[in-house]
């Protein structure tokens, strides 16, 4: 069982405003439910602050992140965009009816609803200012408590604003997006720690620096998506590749397109273009790489080799040992 807890918060009654934070928790909830083949993955409820009929109290926000971590479900994620409040006592999560900051919801209650849970998973994604503080403990804010299975992304450091740009949340926008597939491995998994690498490298250094803090033994995959290489194809490079260092040697028969017919080059043959059309979709995903050629068609009509990358190597390896 994979369930989400997602709020938005636009509306506040005594402080000011925000405009994407309910948008970007629809777009949020709408790519966690299902993976990109359409099968089901998160069950997801949805907390949206609008206007004032319309609220996020204080009382029901605690008491869903309460639920969430309640029992022992395969992965609880917990998703919040919305203002956030910090000062010496620690930070917080501001709903609608906050007045002060200080009587949002702590973030040390979130981390203790968390730490608590019997979820296999925890996640906890944070799109407000001065999030980076969650899981800080107050008598070291240095220090993180986080026990086994849990992982915390932020939008910002404890120190900075977390902004938005075209209506919408800059952490949140490269949040979806690696949820999408621009994050995803080379089987189609999307994992908490492939989405933080997105957005690190994503953001610059004078932008908001997104913090991932995290306590696993091995990462959950948060959306299947449409890899971009078969799992047939992926299996296949042991058997290109038997061993580390190898390199797979090919000639003009692989080449199935020619410019002119030279009579004194080897015709095509089927087979080895076939397997070739397999080496260059490795070569397309960074496994494989020509050796002394510019590209893979020059290696062929050259007689030249192929050999894998340090990626490809590693992929080699979990096909091995019958990972993947």
């Amino acid at each position: 069982m994979r369930k989400a807890l997602v709020v938005g918060v636009n509306y506040y009654e005594h402080v000011s405003s925000l405009y994407g934070c309910v948008d970007d928790a629809h777009a949020v909830k709408s790519v966690l439910e299902r993976n990109s083949d359409g099968t089901i993955n998160f069950s997801v409820k949805l907390l949206s602050g609008t206007g004032p009929t319309d609220v996020v109290s204080r009382s029901d926000l605690k008491e869903q992140i309460q639920k969430l971590f309640a029992d022992d479900s395969e992965t609880a994620l917990f998703y919040f965009a919305g203002h956030g409040h910090i000062e010496a006592t620690g930070g917080y999560l501001i709903p609608s009816d906050s007045k002060a900051g200080d009587d949002g919801v702590p973030l040390s209650d979130v981390l203790i609803f968390a730490n608590g849970s019997r979820a296999r998973n925890k996640i906890i994604v944070l799109d407000s200012c001065h999030s980076g503080i969650a899981g800080a403990s107050p008598s070291a804010p240095s220090n993180a408590e986080l026990k086994e299975g849990l992982t915390i992304l932020t939008a910002s450091t404890a120190e900075q604003y977390a902004t938005e740009e075209n209506g919408a949340g800059v952490f949140t926008t490269l949040f979806i997006d690696a949820l999408n597939g621009a994050a995803c491995n080379l089987v189609g998994d999307v994992t908490p720690g492939s989405i933080y690498a997105h957005i690190d490298q994503s953001l610059g250094p004078w932008d908001q620096r997104p913090v991932f803090k995290t306590n696993v033994k091995s990462f959950v995959s948060l959306r299947k998506v449409q890899p971009p290489i078969s799992l047939a194809d992926l299996q296949r490079i042991t058997e290109f590749f038997p061993s580390a260092g190898f390199e797979f040697r090919l000639d003009p028969s692989f080449e199935p397109e020619r410019a002119n017919q030279d009579h004194a080059i080897a015709s095509p043959n089927p087979v080895n273009t076939a397997r070739f059309a397999v080496l260059q979709k490795y070569n397309r995903v960074n496994l494989v790489v020509p050796v002394n050629a510019p590209h893979m068609w020059h290696a062929a009509m050259e007689s030249k080799s192929c050999k894998l990358t340090v990626l490809g190597e590693h992929y080699r390896r979990l096909v091995e040992r019958g990972r993947i």
